[in-house]
């Protein structure tokens, strides 16, 4: 199976490597052009979209109704288990139920700085900002509720990341849905669906590592740091690129535990700053602020001049959570997996606190933001043209990072320069992120060797350099969707080895409840 499936990938790089060799400012089109209809295929299969009003603004692709409907489905499996189980999940990352013996090779909170690193990034920054303007404050709530409801998706899928994981005898961890959907399927008696399940899964996640977790952080962080410093050169993205190229390398080589380590100083840093900066924003207008919740609260309900009405609103919610947190997508899985812990679930309900801080907190900061910035309606609501709003005051158009910083330097003149190091750190932890879930994918496939291993960090970081130097929108709008691809092999399993994971729960809690698993801190 590994040398075909070598071969496929080779394939889908010849492109690049052709196109490449043409003279510069002309490729990237190129590729572009060749790439589209493949993508205008994939796309509209992943995010096929069911008509749920009249209005063209209430269309929801089929898989963001599958993730919440699944997310509905553990919740309600699971009696609400975000909730009961807050405090436990904060417990646990806390190190109270750690013991340092245990196999593994991160700490719970490595784990989940790691995994969160994954999500939190531009969609917090300019995804928020394209929702509440297309579906006005109201869809403020909606996201929020999505947010919670996906923390019961992150918890089932991260205690069977831990469960169903491989141990090597150098103590390396290689877990996530290819192996919960192998090994959990064929003990139910499925090992030939288990098997293609992974597969696909597989495929799909080294294809999204390469542009949405890479090729498109890297470009979004090269146009944002070019353009405070007023770099207009051709080469000024390539530069970035290979200066980004190399940090990036110097991370990953030195596989899970180097990037735990990093992204647990780099994420509460990035989400730190941000979170400051947007309750000095929220503080500074105390008075607004109960305009401001009335008008979220109003408007998910009674939403006035949003085409699609209270539809359309929740819509504009409901996919952004979505495409901000991942839950039930699986990447995260991966990451969590190497946990040091005997205990999967003990895992799982630290999962569970990531859409809470991804969504709940900084997303809902963001959207706080935009709402007071507009109580002196600085643009409609639902007045959008391609994502992007009429600022009165000026008469152009803006939208997504734009329209956050626009919002954020009102009162901060500065922020845009914080912006743009949160951007560009918000992009180097994503990839730091993807390039391992990736990577654990391509060994799933490939085998676990150095070649395999130093083959795929190779092909990240020149990925990283072309994303940098050159816009390819179709490329990454393809990775778009097979990152979305991968809940469906991904919920399949879910919910198949749903005992499997009320198991787990159950043995962990009575554990702590009897003193099998003592506090240590």
């Amino acid at each position: 199976m590994k040398r075909p499936l070598l071969l496929f990938f080779a394939s889908l790089l010849t492109p690049l490597s052709i196109f490449a060799q043409d003279a510069p400012g002309g490729w990237d089109q190129r590729i572009n052009e060749a790439v589209q209809p493949i993508t205008d295929a994939v796309a509209g299969t992943v995010f096929y979209a069911v008509q749920l009003g009249d209005s063209a603004s209430t269309a929801m692709p089929l898989v963001i109704i599958m993730l919440l409907t699944a997310a509905t489905i553990f919740t309600f499996y699971f009696r609400f288990v975000q909730f009961r189980r807050f405090k436990l999940a904060i417990d646990t990352v806390r190190g109270k139920y750690s013991d340092p013996n245990d196999e593994g090779e991160v700490s719970h909170f490595q784990a989940l700085t790691a995994a969160l690193s994954g999500t939190v990034g531009l969609g917090n920054i300019a995804g928020v900002a394209i929702a509440v303007s297309i579906g006005g404050p109201g869809a403020t709530l909606w996201m929020i509720l999505a947010g919670l409801l996906g923390m019961a998706s992150k918890f089932t899928e991260c205690t069977l990341g831990v469960k169903y994981r491989d141990v090597g005898p150098d103590g390396t961890v290689y877990g996530g849905p290819m192996y919960y959907l192998t090994k959990g399927l064929a003990e139910k008696g499925m090992p030939g669906f288990g098997k293609f399940l992974a597969v696909f899964f597989a495929i799909m996640c080294i294809g999204g590592s390469f542009g949405g977790g890479n090729m498109f952080q890297a470009n979004q962080a090269a146009q944002q740091f070019n353009s405070m410093i007023g770099a207009t050169s051709g080469s000024a993205g390539l530069v970035f690129g290979i200066f980004l190229a190399l940090m990036v390398a110097i991370v990953i080589i030195g596989g899970i535990k180097r990037i735990g380590s990093v992204t647990e100083k780099v994420v509460p840093f990035m989400c730190g700053i941000y979170v400051l900066a947007a309750l000095i924003i929220i503080l500074g207008h105390a008075s607004l602020i109960p305009q401001a919740f009335a008008q979220i609260v109003s408007g998910a309900f009674t939403p006035a001049g949003i085409s699609g009405g209270i539809v359309g609103v929740l819509v504009q919610g409901f996919r952004r959570a979505a495409f901000s947190n991942e839950a039930g997508v699986g990447s995260a899985a991966i990451a969590h997996s190497a946990v040091r812990t005997e205990n999967p679930a003990s895992e799982g309900i630290v999962a569970l606190l990531e859409p809470f801080i991804d969504t709940v907190v900084v997303c809902t900061m963001t959207a706080l933001v935009i709402v007071i910035f507009n109580t002196d309606v600085h643009f409609v609501y639902g007045d959008v043209v391609g994502n992007n709003v009429l600022l009165s005051a000026t008469g152009e158009r803006v939208g997504g990072v734009t329209l956050t910083s626009i919002a954020f330097a009102e009162v901060i003149p500065w922020f845009p320069y914080v912006l743009t190091i949160a951007v560009v750190l918000f992009a180097f932890s994503t990839m730091l992120s993807w390039s391992y879930y990736g990577l654990q994918s391509w060994m799933f496939l490939f085998g676990r060797s150095k070649v395999a291993d130093y083959t795929y960090k190779i092909l990240f970081c020149v990925f990283v350099v072309l994303g940098s130097a050159a816009s390819l929108t179709a490329v990454t709008d393809f990775s778009d969707a097979m990152i979305f691809a991968m809940a469906i092999p991904n919920l399949t399993g879910l919910l198949i080895l749903l005992p499997r994971v009320r198991e787990e729960v159950n043995k962990y809690v009575r554990k702590i409840e009897t003193g099998e698993i003592k506090a240590v801190k």
